[in-house]
């Protein structure tokens, strides 16, 4: 479900005035946007993991709302004119009619990463009391009300497209975050009405340890996005490629989406001695190849233009900018499962410094790529950035195989 917000939002942008530099001011909002909730991403997974008595959930919600206060003063800081201008017109040299549109929609998003950490903590909780289905609720209430959102502004005021993206999303992930407290009312009485000795052990500093690897990989993992507006920005066809580059990894995000969720299933199933890792394997390999094989369908025919041109709405010039880019990432899918996969093995076996690694260094490769790809070489922005993009996932696969086989085989 979540997939659908991408390519919905670039149609919904490019059918507006001026969609060239709107796509490319909300690919770089979205970006930062993206950047600056990494820290608050891995909450669900530690309510999940940490709250089972009124102690710990008042000792983790308390952690959750002063992280989410502090990514929202982030989000703040980078709104001050000085910061602003320094950041997106001396570094990332975005032109400055994109970088003015930008400036609106990071504005509009400043609710984001705080809604975000929000509506993570309780879907965590609900996760942890087996009420997994409310979650899916949440989202489908979500995209609705982002749809809502944004059809809305399309048929009556018409802003500029960048702005509409955002105000949709930030709509959208605040209407889900209020949804899920709600939802998780009736846990939050039960974990209320029980307290433990070993909820108690739950100190600040524990936390602290205990989360801090998993917002370092997100972090890090986030920070792919911003850090490709920056050398895109610097590249040939610098405008082209900012508007192009959201809308083909919105399309590849559909056949990786499939994937998204294999971890956590390999997890609860692999087994504590890894009994079942075999046939968790097959299907890991079944489903890349078939989300693979999906995505190849769509680059390698017609239906990348009608995908481009009529579904997304590009202007013919940019669909046939984004067909390269599309191919040239194919393999994602495939890759993305196999991350998961890898993933799955090393939290089973409680090695999870491996995976901040992994992640290290998939981000590091796109670094060095990109630039010498698009700075040296020439090669166009977007297309740099999706060659750079499938090197350095493969790199992390790569690095994972050795502490996996040597997890299974201790």
């Amino acid at each position: 479900m979540m997939a659908v917000e991408g390519p919905f939002l670039a149609a919904i942008i490019a059918r507006l005035v001026d969609p060239t530099f709107n796509l490319a001011a909300h690919g770089v909002a979205y970006a930062f946007a993206l950047l600056v909730e990494a820290p608050v991403i891995m909450i669900m997974s530690a309510s999940t993991a940490l709250v089972d008595d009124a102690h710990s959930f008042r000792r983790l919600r308390t952690f959750t709302y002063t992280l989410n206060a502090a990514v929202t003063a982030a989000m703040l800081l980078l709104l001050v004119p000085p910061v602003y201008r320094v950041l997106m017109l001396d570094l990332i040299a975005l032109p400055a009619d994109v970088a003015d549109l930008t400036y609106v929609a990071l504005w509009l998003l400043v609710p984001w990463p705080g809604a975000i950490g929000y509506r993570r903590f309780y879907q965590g909780l609900l996760i942890r009391g087996g009420r997994t289905r409310l979650v899916a609720y949440g989202t489908v209430l979500r995209l609705t009300t982002m749809a809502t959102t944004a059809l809305v502004l399309y048929f009556t005021v018409a802003p500029p497209g960048a702005w509409v993206g955002a105000a949709a999303l930030a709509v959208g992930v605040s209407v889900e975050a209020v949804a899920s407290r709600i939802m998780a009312r009736g846990t939050v009485r039960h974990l209320l009405a029980t307290d433990t000795d070993d909820g108690r052990a739950l100190s600040y500093v524990r936390i602290a340890r205990f989360y801090y690897p998993l917002a370092l990989t997100s972090l890090i993992g986030l920070a792919v996005q911003p850090m490709v507006t920056f050398f895109m920005g610097r590249a040939p066809a610098p405008l082209e490629s900012l508007a192009v580059f959201p809308v083909v990894v919105a399309l590849s995000f559909i056949f990786r989406a499939v994937g998204l969720s294999y971890q956590e299933v390999a997890i609860a199933l692999m087994g504590k001695r890894y009994e079942h890792v075999r046939e968790l394997w097959r299907f890991a390999l079944a489903l890349g190849i078939a989300a693979t094989v999906g995505l190849a369908l769509v680059a390698l025919t017609p239906i990348s233009r009608f995908w481009y041109e009529t579904a997304s709405g590009l202007a013919p010039e940019l669909a046939r900018f984004a067909i390269l880019p599309t191919i040239i990432i194919i393999p994602i899918p495939l890759l993305s499962v196999i991350l998961s996969f890898q993933r799955a093995i090393l939290v089973v076996g409680h090695a999870t410094r491996p995976v901040t690694w992994a992640t290290a260094i998939e981000v590091g490769g796109i670094a060095v790529l990109f630039p010498l790809l698009g700075w040296r070489f020439g090669v166009v922005g977007v297309t740099a950035a999706t060659i750079a993009f499938i090197a350095g996932r493969l790199a992390g696969n790569l690095y994972l195989m050795k502490p996996c086989m040597r997890e299974m085989r201790g």
